[in-house]
């Protein structure tokens, strides 16, 4: 009989298999995949950003949602423990832009490799199965239902992920599992997602890349819910890049709320400064049409929509555009204007925002507060973060505490 049944062999999975495991218990890891961390292989964009180089507090300042019930995961699995962890088990890391921390060899499969290696030094079993339910005895935890077998144990933890990329196996069985026991489910809704946008604006700029833009984004009472400067790039359906994926973890009522995006394409130049850029191109090309003098302003693809947006027909020689044209234009280049409709589906997001409640989870040792013996970890729970290795370390630091709070309670130690 093994002690420990982790269910799902993701990120945090694997680390509460090995948590477990190295305080003496004996640790089944259930994965219903032929093979450990099929999203592993897609984060980062096959590159797998690990967690990011910071301390803790800035972790939990890019946890948008219940961050202080992550505050002992964290602190007792950081950062600096998880790149200590990947080092040690021989995988060079290297630091990027943002703090945003990747294997130097920029492969996925190097971080996966090195928690297989991990845990068949420390024995945990691996048993290709999925979890159908929690067997119970007396009203007490027995063991897990499997497609193929039981498995008798004292103590599981659940760690299945939410349902975003469902080709990866996240299809929302911890939930099923959780809703058995009593829990409360927050529903789940897509986090760091791409956004889709009114309208053809977006259509027509498909595929145009723009970088170091600000974006700020206004709920239907006009408050700034996010504001920040990066990458961002146009679709056939809206909007996605890496500034539109933070932003739409801030855009979390859209059955309430009306969301807009203002692009500033020159976030470095003030108004003053931009209007006397555009004085001056307008001066040096006086007979030229205002699209062939956007083209020096804007990428190709931007310029008849800049146009059409500052109401200035795009073949209008310069010398006659007026002082109010053109500072509709220079607004226009400062607060280019997305009507958001909504996000895009669910499977398509990078994490699930919703999932088990944590007010029903012991926030040190991860335990369900329904019924002794159970654990959750990673996704399933009802946190998430912005992007930049934040949400692998939450679910790093969740499989951390939540292995070894399983290994204690099989231990009959106190918590």
């Amino acid at each position: 009989m093994t002690d420990i049944i982790v269910i799902g062999g993701g990120a945090a999975g694997c680390m509460a298999a090995l948590a477990a495991a190295r305080r003496g218990a004996r640790v089944t890891l259930l994965e219903r995949n032929p093979k450990l961390g099929r999203k592993l292989y897609i984060t980062g964009k096959g590159r797998c950003n690990v967690t990011n180089d910071c301390a803790v507090p800035q972790v939990l300042r890019n946890v948008p949602h219940n961050s202080r019930f992550l505050t002992s995961a964290v602190t007792r699995f950081p950062p600096e423990s998880v790149k200590a962890f990947f080092e040690g088990e021989g995988v060079p890391l290297k630091t990027e832009r943002g703090g945003r921390v990747f294997p130097c060899s920029d492969q996925a499969a190097d971080i996966i490799d090195a928690l297989l290696r991990a845990l068949r030094r420390a024995r945990v079993a691996i048993v290709q199965d999925r979890a159908c339910g929690l067997l119970l005895e007396a009203g007490a935890l027995a063991g897990v239902k499997g497609a193929h077998a039981d498995y008798p144990c004292r103590a599981v933890v659940i760690a299945t992920g939410g349902v975003s990329y469902p080709l990866t196996g996240s299809t929302g069985d911890g939930y099923e599992l959780a809703r058995a026991l009593g829990h409360t489910l927050l529903p789940p809704r897509p986090s760091l997602v791409p956004l889709e946008a009114e309208g053809d604006l977006c259509a027509r700029m498909q595929g145009l890349s723009l970088r170091n833009v600000g974006v700020q984004v206004k709920n239907s009472g006009k408050k700034t819910v996010y504001a920040a400067q990066g990458e961002l790039l146009f679709t056939h359906f809206g909007l996605s890049g890496p500034l539109i994926l933070s932003a739409s973890a801030h855009m979390r009522d859209f059955e309430r709320e009306h969301y807009t995006i203002r692009i500033d394409l020159k976030p470095a130049l003030e108004e003053e400064t931009l209007d006397r850029r555009l004085l001056r191109e307008f001066e040096e090309n006086a007979n030229r049409d205002l699209h062939n003098v956007l083209e020096h302003l804007a990428p190709r693809l931007m310029a008849p929509v800049l146009a059409e947006r500052s109401g200035i027909p795009a073949d209008r020689k310069v010398h006659s555009i007026t002082k109010a044209e053109r500072r509709r234009l220079l607004e226009t280049m400062k607060g280019l204007q997305v009507e958001i409709r909504g996000p895009r589906p669910i499977a398509e997001a990078i994490v699930t925002s919703g999932g088990v409640k944590t007010a029903e989870v012991d926030p040190g040792t991860l335990a369900s507060k329904r019924l002794p013996g159970v654990f959750f970890a990673g996704e399933v729970l009802d946190v998430d973060a912005y992007t930049g290795g934040f949400n692998l370390q939450i679910a790093w630091s969740t499989g951390h505490a939540a292995g070894e709070g399983a290994a204690q309670y099989c231990q009959g130690e106190d918590a």
